[in-house]
């Protein structure tokens, strides 16, 4: 990010998982409390906020100042809460507005949060939330157009599961091109199915930590071909938060070299392409614009949180991100490159697929990971000298890719 350095100086997160005890705003206390203290921050200190959020609208009528309803029990006052709202890339869009925030000099320190609550005594309305995720007016043209994908012929195929999120759908099309463009196979698939559910393990705040072998994801329950069940990320509820700041923040919050530096923080919509043309995949274009911003490249990345609402999609932004050549992610998970002690490890908190996926806190998630990892405090799953990360965070779909994509970021300052 050109000009003002940016800092995160403290991070918070929930344990992800299925709690209908937990509300909005019992997620919400739990991951700013610990981002303040992490940070050394009275909430007083905090000048403005920033709340995401997907689905308290539709699941509990609670429509609009869903920030200020989470955030003014917690001592907030008097100053600007602002309510974000894109998909799955919800939390780090309200990164990407706070981090703007401080470089415009309107403040020294703020807040952004993402909470989410997706689970319901009705799973079918925590399933229909994923319907908004793209353009109802189109529905059955945007369905028309991932099924051309992969060349195969749908009715040829296995069964689909009664219950899934339509999303899963969208992913097995995508899969379903990738095997037809680069050859990968579903065995790829599960390796990175069972990479990431082994990295989960010794994730203390992940939704799942049962290990899988890679035969044993694909021995598991099928979605929608090729994806199997730990393929797939869950429903999942969750809070993470961060708090950002300038350099005069920095020296006002006295945390010194635990402060991690967020390099670039960029965000993308989808573009008009043709649907083969991943070169000018959405993730592809952001990633190269965060990279510019920073001021390095892939080579310099030492470990990734990527958007793998299923195995598929991290397949993809790994490539994006040039962590992988083009149409050999899946072989990378499958050699091992991926895992920690790996070249590149990507998702070493588990990812999407076994941490969890409470939509509006994901990418705040994917920070939180990376935090730790730059600052050493990753425990077991520590990457060994990790000093600069990046995050994709992906959401809803446009035609054929995300609607939204965000990019960040972050190295070491000490």
């Amino acid at each position: 990010m050109a000009g003002k350095a940016i800092y995160i100086a403290g991070v918070g997160m929930t344990t992800f998982g299925i709690d209908l005890t937990r509300t909005v705003k019992d997620l919400t206390r739990q991951a700013v409390d610990a981002a303040l203290a992490d940070a050394n921050c009275a909430a007083s200190l905090i000048e403005a906020a920033w709340f995401a959020n997907t689905s308290q609208g539709a699941l509990e009528g609670q429509h609009m100042i869903r920030g200020q309803a989470a955030l003014r029990p917690l001592g907030f006052a008097g100053i600007p809460i602002a309510n974000v709202e894109n998909a799955c890339a919800s939390a780090s869009t309200a990164l990407f507005e706070a981090a703007n925030y401080l470089k415009a000099g309107a403040a020294d320190i703020v807040l952004a949060v993402g909470a989410e609550k997706l689970s319901h005594p009705d799973r079918t309305r925590s399933l229909g939330i994923f319907d908004a995720g793209w353009d109802v007016a189109t529905v059955e043209a945007s369905r028309a157009v991932l099924l051309a994908l992969g060349g195969m012929d749908d009715a040829a195929l296995p069964l689909p599961a009664e219950r899934r999120s339509v999303f899963m759908d969208i992913y097995a099309a995508f899969a379903r091109q990738h095997m037809r463009l680069y050859g990968s196979t579903q065995e790829q698939f599960a390796a990175v199915a069972a990479k990431n559910h082994a990295h989960s393990v010794h994730n203390e705040r992940a939704q799942y930590r049962r290990a899988y072998s890679a035969l044993e994801v694909l021995a598991e329950r099928p979605i929608v071909w090729p994806l199997t069940l730990p393929m797939c990320a869950p429903v999942s509820d969750g809070a993470a938060a961060a708090v950002l700041c300038t350099e005069a923040g920095l020296r006002r919050l006295g945390v010194g070299a635990r402060a991690v530096e967020l390099r670039a923080c960029v965000l993308g919509t989808s573009v008009d392409r043709d649907p083969d043309d991943l070169d000018r995949h959405i993730g592809r274009v952001t990633a190269l614009k965060a990279y510019e911003a920073a001021g390095l490249g892939p080579e310099s990345i030492d470990l990734a949180e990527v958007h793998d609402a299923t195995a598929v999609g991290e397949v993809i932004q790994v490539e994006n991100l040039g962590l992988a050549p083009r149409g050999e992610g899946g072989l990378a998970a499958l050699h091992g490159h991926t895992a920690l002690g790996g070249r590149t490890p990507v998702n070493p908190s588990g990812g999407l697929e076994s941490k969890g996926h409470p939509i509006g806190a994901t990418g705040l998630a994917q920070i939180f990971e990376l935090v730790t990892q730059l600052r050493g405090e990753a425990g077991k799953r520590q990457v060994e000298r990790a000093r600069v990360a990046v995050a994709e965070n992906g959401g809803g779909l446009w035609g054929v890719e995300e609607a939204v994509c965000v990019v960040s970021v972050l190295s070491r300052t000490g």
